[in-house]
């Protein structure tokens, strides 16, 4: 991956690189780093080949600083079925986000026939013509829109790539990657004609299959808010077809990007 790892490992602590700021506050750290380096440790402490992660939950409650950070672990059941684990990002000595990880014991799908969706039938990645660099700043991941991108008030379709690894010296793992861009549903599901007004307060990620190749697509499946709050979710896929869904909540912001 050739841009800019986002951290660096420094003991039990990862040091941020500048590519890592957010967009609402240039002192803070962006969501999506902050949910893959929770997932990143999860899975790093306690995953294994009998388990795969099934779902992540994080919270974002307080603006997270650009700082150093740390990690911490605890598994709060691990059965024989499933395995459920906590983690919390702590910087500056303060609980800035927590995480809940549910991982379920692989087995065979039961026999019989149950409905589904319709296979996902949109052009590659490669098909599609990238976007216009922007101006200033290093882009955090690839896209190609398929239809109606960002800020569109159509149902929105496109697919996403890592450019970069989330710890130096240390290549992103298919859970890691889906975990990383699952923050992408609340820019893409929650703007609309007058840019994203809305920043999220947390992501839960399903996975009913781990992405198989480094491109993932999006579909915005619904955006409903009320009073300031908003409930968004995204059908996400790989090349192969359906892997999950991603689903936010959010509030409404002073600041709007564009």
């Amino acid at each position: 991956m050739p841009g800019t790892p986002f951290f660096s490992r420094e003991g039990e602590s990862y040091t941020p690189n500048d590519v890592c700021r957010g967009p609402w506050d240039p002192n803070s750290l962006h969501g999506r780093v902050v949910a893959g380096l929770l997932a990143h440790e999860i899975e790093a402490r306690w995953g294994d080949n009998a388990f795969r992660p099934a779902r992540l939950t994080v919270d974002l409650y307080r603006m997270p600083p650009f700082a150093p950070a740390e990690v911490r672990t605890s598994v709060a059941r691990d059965g024989n079925r499933i395995r459920v684990v906590d983690a919390a990002f702590i910087s500056g000595g303060a609980s800035i986000a927590r995480a809940s990880a549910v991982f379920l014991k692989r087995a065979e799908n039961p026999e019989g026939t149950v409905w589904s969706p319709p296979s996902w039938q949109v052009p590659g990645p490669l098909e599609l013509a990238p976007p216009d660099a922007p101006g200033g700043r290093e882009p955090m991941w690839e896209t190609r829109v398929i239809d109606h991108g960002f800020g569109s008030t159509e149902r929105k379709r496109a697919w996403l790539r890592e450019n970069r690894q989330l710890v130096e010296g240390e290549e992103l793992t298919p859970f890691v990657r889906a975990a990383f861009a699952s923050d992408f549903t609340n820019p893409f599901a929650n703007s609309g004609s007058a840019g994203l007004q809305f920043v999220n307060a947390d992501i839960t990620l399903y996975l009913h299959r781990l992405p198989a190749a480094e491109w993932l697509g999006f579909e915005v499946a619904s955006h409903h808010a009320d009073e300031g709050i908003a409930v968004a979710e995204c059908a996400i896929y790989d090349e192969r077809g359906a892997i999950g869904r991603s689903l936010v909540c959010a509030l409404a912001n002073r600041r709007t990007l564009r």
